[in-house]
């Protein structure tokens, strides 16, 4: 099998950096709060802990010569109480789209909109069997994500997390399961869209060293028209590797890059659905205490 330039540059990029970690035979604890790149963990910080996240997403390839979205997020996380989570967030966004069928050629660098994330553990895992914890987020945005229209939009994402420790302070598991609806209406036409998009999520990480765990992510997700899941547009399993760094005290690295390994249209025979998603999903973030 072929291994494409994107996914050497990654692993190059890993293996790099993880060389540069000290070795160490004792792991430290394993917090999940910030670990995974397209999924979420159960923790959810300290009462009082405050932190600055830069969140860059990068969407690759469709049925065309050229596709590329780039969506850069800056957020503000606080945690006022126990097992209660706030976060704000502001979203910038850049697309180059060159010969998609049904969306016209754009080059374009805009603010997307805003958003506000709230999280409650149910269950902490270091007392219960896994932990549990329900994620909302809403966001409101002026740039379509994927076409790069001018409309007014307006979503929410569902996540139910579950995670547990395989190997105490080594090997954690993760699970999420996701909905999100979403209703556009297009600034010239007028025109209203309902859609959905409904999943499941499996992660695996391992701590190598003290502050660097490296492991994958698979995703199956589910597109409908409509916001109740009515009619199923396409379907996807996205895979790939993610990598985790404590690259101080206060601060830390999330890399994650995700293929599509299996797609399909609705009415389509295709192997891949690059109608409804990408080819490629990259995102790096990057958070700091203070």
């Amino acid at each position: 099998m072929r291994i494409s330039t994107r996914a050497k540059t990654f692993q190059a990029a890993v293996v790099s950096l993880a060389a540069l970690l000290p070795a160490c035979g004792h792991a430290e604890s394993v917090d999940t709060e910030h670990l995974f790149g397209f999924m979420i963990g159960t923790d959810i910080g300290n009462v009082g802990e405050r932190e600055f996240q830069s969140e860059t997403t990068g969407r690759f390839g469709k049925n065309s010569r050229r596709y590329g979205a780039v969506g850069q997020e800056f957020e503000l996380e606080f945690v006022p109480v126990r097992n209660f989570r706030i976060e704000i967030g502001s979203t910038f966004a850049s697309h180059l789209i060159s010969g998609v069928p049904g969306v016209d050629d754009q080059r374009r660098l805009s603010w997307q909109g805003g958003s506000v994330d709230l999280r409650y553990r149910f269950l902490d895992r270091e007392t219960a069997l896994f932990g549990l914890t329900l994620a909302a987020e809403a966001h409101a945005h002026r740039v379509d994500e994927t076409t790069a229209e001018r409309v007014r939009s307006f979503g929410t994402e569902f996540r139910l997390a579950f995670d547990r420790e395989l190997v105490p302070n080594r090997i954690v598991a993760a699970f999420n399961l996701i909905y999100e609806p979403e209703w556009t209406r297009g600034i010239g036409s007028g025109a209203m869209e309902l859609e959905s998009t409904a999943g499941a999520a499996l992660a695996i990480m391992a701590q190598l060293s003290p502050g660097f765990l490296l492991g994958g992510e698979a995703r199956y997700l589910r597109k409908y028209e409509g916001t109740g899941l009515e009619e199923l547009a396409g379907q996807v399993l996205f895979v790939g590797p993610t990598a985790y760094f404590q690259l101080s005290k206060r601060s830390r690295l999330t890399a994650s890059w995700s293929v599509q390994a299996w797609g399909r249209p609705a009415g389509s025979t295709a192997n891949l659905d690059l109608v409804n998603f990408e080819r490629h999903q990259a995102r790096l973030v990057f958070g700091v205490n203070f």
